[in-house]
C-alpha cells in the first residue's frame, strides 16, 4: 500500500486527529496509537455499554477512528515512559496530536525537542486556532470553529438563523488537512532529507472551505445569508418535495433550464424572461413554488427517472439507511467490513481514496488499550522481556 512503508506515532485523541490518523493508516502507514495507562484515549469509553452504537466494549467512535491502528501504553508525564518514547521517535516517520497549543513542548515532546533525536520527524499538531495569532490558548470544538468560520452563517435560512453542518465538519476538516500537510512533508522529506512541523489550524481550515464565496465577499463587500438548499446564482437549484420524499434538482445554466421545461412541461415556466439567468434569478421565488407543486404530484423514483434521461442534475436526499445501501456506494467499497477480535464484523465508511496501484486490503480490528506494547517495544533495541516487565512495574508502561 501506498503509506505502507511509514510509522506514525499517533497520540491524538477525541475526533479532529485520529480521523486524520485513520486516513493515514488506511493508507497502510503503520500506526501506533501511544494511549496513556489506566482508561487510554477519551473516546475508548465513549458510548461502551451502548446497546445501539458499541460491540464488544468499544463506541462506534473508537471502533470507527482506529481501526488498522495498533495500541501501546506509555505514561508520557513519567520520565521513564518518556525516555521510551523518545527512543521509539529514533525510528518512526510522522508523530501526530491534537493536544492544545503548549501541551507537546510542556511534554518534553515538541518537534524541535523530537528533531534533534530524529532530524527526519515530521510532527503534526491538530489545534483549534494554531499556534501562531492571539487565540492560540482558546478552546475549540466542532461548533466552534464552524460558527467562528463562517459557514453556519451562510446554512439554513435568515428565519431560522444560523445551522450547523450535520456532519461535524470543524473536526473533520481539521483531521483531513492534517493528512495532507503530513503527506506533503513526507513528499518534501524525499528531496531535503529533513522533517518538519506541520501546524494545522481548524478555524483555518474552515475558511479555507468557504473557497470562492470568501473570494465574492473579499471583492464585493457583501455579507451572504443562509439561503437554505437554493443557490445565489442558479435557478432552479434547490431540494423540492416530491410524493414520498425529496429531491435535488441543479439546472446550472441555460442549456439544462431548456431541458427541464421539456421535462416537467409547465406553460407558466415558459416566460421568455426565464430563457436567461438574471431572469429566472429575479423570480426564483415564484419559480420555486411552480416546480415544488408539480413535483409533488410523482414519486422520486419518476422524477429521478425522468431528468436523468435529459442528463439533468438531479439526486434523492437520502436517508442514512438509503446512502448507506446506494449502489455506486457499494460498488465503490464505501461500506467495508471491519473484523472485531470476538470474531465478529461490523462495517463502517471506507476509504474515499482509490489508488490504482493499491492492492485491496483488508481492514484491521481497533486494538484492545496496550495490545500491542509488548510486540512494538520490544522490537526496539536493548528492550527485553526483563526490560519491559521493569518498565511495566515502574507504571511507565502498560
Amino acid at each position: 500500500m501506498a503509506l505502507e512503508h511509514i510509522t506514525v506515532l499517533d497520540l491524538t485523541h477525541m475526533l479532529a486527529g485520529p480521523y486524520g490518523t485513520m486516513l493515514l493508516a488506511d493508507l497502510g502507514a503503520r500506526t501506533i496509537k501511544v494511549e496513556p495507562p489506566g482508561s487510554g484515549e477519551g473516546t475508548r469509553r465513549l458510548l461502551e455499554h451502548d446497546p445501539d452504537y458499541s460491540r464488544d466494549g468499544m463506541g462506534a467512535y473508537f471502533l470507527t477512528l482506529n481501526r488498522n491502528k495498533r495500541s501501546v501504553c506509555i505514561d508520557l508525564k513519567s520520565a521513564a515512559g518518556l525516555a521510551v518514547f523518545k527512543d521509539l521517535v529514533r525510528s518512526v516517520d510522522v508523530v501526530f496530536d491534537n493536544f492544545s497549543v503548549g501541551v507537546t513542548r510542556r511534554l518534553g515532546i515538541d518537534y524541535d525537542t523530537l528533531a534533534a533525536i530524529n532530524p527526519r520527524i515530521i510532527t503534526c499538531s491538530v489545534t483549534g486556532f494554531g499556534s501562531t495569532g492571539p487565540d492560540t490558548q482558546r478552546p475549540a470544538f466542532d461548533q466552534v470553529v464552524q460558527a467562528m468560520g463562517g459557514g453556519m452563517s451562510i446554512t439554513g435560512t435568515p428565519e431560522q438563523g444560523p445551522t450547523r453542518s450535520g456532519i461535524p465538519i470543524g473536526d473533520l476538516g481539521g483531521g483531513l488537512f492534517g493528512a495532507l500537510g503530513v503527506l506533503a512533508a513526507l513528499a518534501e522529506r524525499e528531496r531535503t532529507g529533513r522533517g518538519q512541523h506541520v501546524d494545522i489550524s481548524m478555524l483555518d481550515a474552515q475558511i479555507s472551505l468557504l473557497n470562492y464565496m470568501a473570494t465574492m465577499h473579499l471583492m464585493s463587500g457583501i455579507v451572504p445569508a443562509g439561503i437554505g438548499n437554493g443557490h445565489f446564482v442558479h435557478v432552479p437549484y434547490n431540494s423540492y418535495p416530491t410524493q414520498d420524499g425529496h429531491i435535488i434538482v441543479a439546472c446550472i445554466g441555460d442549456a439544462f433550464w431548456k431541458r427541464f421545461l421539456e421535462c416537467i412541461d409547465l406553460p407558466a415556466l415558459r416566460k421568455p424572461e426565464y430563457d436567461s439567468q438574471p431572469g429566472r434569478y429575479a423570480a426564483k421565488a415564484e419559480i420555486d413554488t411552480l416546480v415544488s407543486a408539480e413535483l409533488r404530484t410523482r414519486p422520486t423514483a419518476y422524477w429521478l427517472q425522468k431528468l436523468s434521461a435529459a442528463r439533468i442534475p438531479c439526486g434523492p436526499v437520502n436517508n442514512f439507511r438509503q446512502a448507506l445501501a446506494d449502489t455506486q456506494v457499494r460498488a465503490r467499497d464505501m461500506v467495508v467490513d471491519v473484523p472485531l477480535k470476538s470474531g465478529a464484523t461490523i462495517q463502517m465508511p471506507g476509504n474515499p481514496i482509490k489508488l490504482s496501484t493499491a492492492q485491496a486490503a483488508g481492514f484491521g480490528s481497533p486494538p484492545e488499550l496496550g495490545e500491542h506494547t509488548d510486540a512494538v517495544l520490544g522490537a526496539l533495541p536493548g528492550y527485553s522481556h526483563d526490560r519491559l516487565a521493569a518498565l511495566r512495574d515502574a507504571g511507565a508502561i502498560a
